[in-house]
């Protein structure tokens, strides 16, 4: 395998029968046959298999393979996929030439972002050539697809497939337990994307993956699978019925966040678009979700009039502002990040509209507050004298 994963053509491939059969259709009947006879003789019917016929020989096609893996290799995906998929339509039955022409084209499909294309390569070869040596990398391969997809049980099922294989190396085996974890966990099975999370994470440590630079792909998937583990986790912890302990419950719910953004910005280190665009709206939502959760605390029964339900109002919005300035600031830098780099996945479109709608909350935070009787100066005075008589 090249160092971009492309495969290369074996020196010599099988070509297709360029050449059709005869078949006799029948003589003519002999002067003593029957009449009836010799018309149920005249136009037997014979069954062949569909033969395709190409007007290019073993060379033609060996130079259109070389073609298109040099376009690969020069950084141009898409010339090197339309150049793979024209031999598959050229040479579909070829045993010798199928199985590196898809695996190739996939590879390629995926460099255009064309995943839906990208996964078709991957599974047709996966189903039709499950011994060929192209095979196993494709079944890996297909991991970055389906996660792209949001094929959640498929990337589950895909995971499994790769992890049953031998003699994984540390990379495969931490992208299948990274894939696994992030399958479960967007399905809501937490405790089981927890251990399969774990595994990736340790592999990482044991190997030391990342650590003298940029991560890579395969453990970019791990982190973001961990920070999707601990965010699902602390924003189980919610403030509506306000909990007894409600500073401890505050407490774990922002370390929580931190945690999970951790290992967002863990994802982020890759470099890689996708992946960091997944982790900066993923890290944009922690801060958007943790002020909606705070912000739905019901008013104390202490608070029995009006003047003190406006500061208890105002202290609020004034105090938990700052997440929503937070969020709107990363999902800025995603979006500008789409911008930059031409991501333009469902994460960035999404960060987009949370963009929009955390604007709006911003400010509708400010016209709240400018509504009522006490200036931010006076609320802030408040929440000073508030923080010394309960620590």
């Amino acid at each position: 395998m090249s160092p971009t994963g492309a495969l290369r053509l074996a020196p010599r491939f099988a070509l297709l029968p360029l050449a059709l059969s005869a078949f006799a259709c029948g003589g003519a009947a002999s002067s003593g046959a029957a009449p009836e006879t010799a018309a149920a003789v005249a136009h037997p019917t014979i069954d062949v298999p569909a033969v395709v016929v190409s007007p290019y020989d073993d060379e033609a096609l060996r130079v259109m393979f070389s073609d298109a893996q040099k376009a690969f290799l020069a950084g141009d995906p898409r010339a090197a996929a339309e150049g793979f998929e024209k031999l598959l339509r050229l040479a579909p039955n070829d045993a010798a030439l199928v199985p590196p022409s898809l695996f190739n084209a996939g590879l390629a499909r995926q460099g255009t972002g064309e995943h839906v294309a990208a996964d078709a390569h991957f599974l047709r070869l996966t189903s039709a050539f499950p011994e060929h040596a192209a095979t196993r990398n494709a079944r890996v391969r297909r991991l970055r697809s389906l996660a792209y997809l949001e094929r959640w049980a498929d990337l589950v099922g895909a995971a499994d497939a790769v992890l049953a294989l031998p003699d994984l190396t540390p990379l495969e085996r931490i992208e299948a337990h990274g894939a696994r974890g992030l399958g479960l966990v967007e399905q809501d099975r937490v405790d089981e994307a927890a251990r399969a999370v774990a595994v990736a994470q340790d592999l990482v440590e044991t190997h030391r993956v990342g650590e003298a630079g940029t991560p890579p792909l395969e453990a970019a998937q791990a982190s973001f699978a961990l920070g999707e583990v601990r965010r699902r986790r602390s924003e189980r912890l919610t403030f509506d019925p306000v909990p007894p302990n409600f500073t401890d419950v505050l407490e774990q719910r922002c370390q929580g966040l931190l945690d999970a953004q951790a290992a967002f910005s863990d994802a982020m280190r890759s470099l890689d678009p996708h992946w960091s665009a997944m982790a900066g709206y993923r890290v944009g939502t922690l801060y958007q979700q943790l002020h909606t959760d705070v912000m739905r605390i019901p008013v104390p029964a202490a608070a029995d009039t009006v003047a003190k339900k406006q500061l208890f109002e105002g202290a609020m919005r004034l105090r938990y502002r700052v997440l929503i300035e937070k969020g709107l600031k990363m999902m800025e830098a995603t979006v500008r990040l789409g911008d930059r780099t031409g991501e333009a996945s469902a994460w960035v479109a999404r960060a987009r509209d949370a963009k929009a709608e955390l604007e709006h909350a911003l400010a509708d935070e400010k016209a709240a507050l400018a509504k009522l009787p006490y200036t931010e100066e006076e609320l802030r005075a408040g929440l000073e004298a508030l923080k010394k008589k309960t620590p």
